[in-house]
């Protein structure tokens, strides 16, 4: 861990980065890419030292509410969040202001903030997405391996559809000839119906590699599945999209039954859904809190 002052917190689209590296150990995990030119190891957390005061600043100065994104680079919800406490005193500040929230994570840790979670959501819209990859625990702790598996994220969702609050799951990386059976993604599926996900975002069966996370990710399928290294650069060299040979097969399956379901599959939509604030009116508030 190392700390940094950064000189701005939100980007244009209203994300922010309060860490940057993780510790989650994701064989796949696109953020390891040379593109985002992190100049540390990857498991060396830089914490943001001024990300709240800069985040105070920026909220007060916003013409217009808006929700505040976090985790498209890094899960906020990293052990050494447990220590710091960034996430929650940005909670308090994004509360205190009234914007909404939006979180992608894997870790049941988030259920430290459900307080403030359930606030912003009576006062306008919280909404916390999920990865889920596989309903096969034991895979779970071989690809995602220092974080909680697939069923106790799953609890996670069932709590937070118990507490009124709107969940979305990323169906995301599907590895070939790993994750990419028809087993597989109808078990995240039937998951995903009973926890009554608002939507699932999925671009397709397969994942991407490219210089950074492609040698991590190889030198993890050395380790934990023998020769199946040599079987992708057979099959894909160097590309950068990795498709899935069951992409066909799957995909038609997770449309199917998201519709059936009624489960919003449209990406587009969804993430229109994610970036659009809702401010509740009274009566709703109102209503809210005397459930």
């Amino acid at each position: 861990m190392h700390f940094v002052k950064a000189k701005g917190i939100l980007s244009s689209n209203n994300g922010m980065n309060l860490y940057w590296g993780c510790l989650h150990g994701c064989i796949y995990c696109d953020s390891r890419s040379k593109c985002y030119h992190m100049e540390h190891a990857f498991e060396d957390i830089e914490v943001k030292e001024n990300a709240i005061e800069l985040l105070e600043h920026a909220l007060k100065h916003k013409r217009k509410k808006c929700m505040i994104g976090t985790g498209s680079m890094t899960d906020p919800y990293i052990p050494l969040e447990m220590e710091i406490g960034n996430v929650r005193k940005a909670l308090q500040l994004i509360y205190q202001y009234g914007f909404g929230f939006t979180v992608i994570t894997k870790s049941n840790c988030i259920m430290r903030d459900l307080d403030l979670l359930q606030k912003i959501n009576e006062k306008t819209k919280c909404v916390v997405q999920m990865t889920l990859t596989t309903c096969d625990e034991d895979l779970c702790r071989k690809i995602e391996p220092n974080v909680c598996t697939t069923k106790e994220r799953f609890q996670v969702l069932k709590t937070l559809r118990d507490a009124g609050i709107p969940t979305v799951v990323w169906l995301t990386p599907i590895l070939p000839f790993i994750n990419d059976t028809k087993e597989n993604i109808s078990g995240i599926l039937d998951l995903c119906i009973e926890a009554k996900v608002y939507g699932i975002i999925c671009f397709g069966m397969g994942l991407t590699l490219r210089e950074g996370n492609r040698e991590y990710f190889y030198e993890q399928l050395d380790r934990l599945f023998p020769g199946l290294k040599e079987k992708y650069i057979r099959m894909y060299g160097n590309q950068y999209i990795v498709g899935s040979p069951e992409n066909d097969r799957l995909m038609k399956l997770f449309t199917q039954k998201c519709s059936e379901n009624g489960i919003v599959h449209n990406n587009e939509q969804i993430f229109q859904y994610l970036h659009t604030f809702e401010e509740k009116n009274p009566a709703e508030q109102l209503s809210l809190w005397n459930l």
